[in-house]
């Protein structure tokens, strides 16, 4: 199964961090794939990645 993990961000921190990591989520879903999304909102950081997550994923998404 094809990994992925992302990073999502705002300056402003209001949902287009949100938006950004639901729409990563439900994509790579679709495509069966497995997904870990980190966002950097305004309410600070969640879903934080860790080095086992980058050292084990097929592919990096930073937005």
């Amino acid at each position: 199964m094809t990994k992925i993990i992302a990073v999502t961000a705002c300056p402003s921190g209001v949902a287009h961090t949100y938006m950004a990591a639901e729409a990563l989520e439900s994509a790579a879903k679709a495509k069966g794939w497995d997904v870990k999304v980190e966002t950097q909102g305004s309410i600070g950081l969640e879903n934080e990645l860790t080095a086992e997550d980058v050292a084990s994923a097929d592919m990096v998404i930073f937005d």
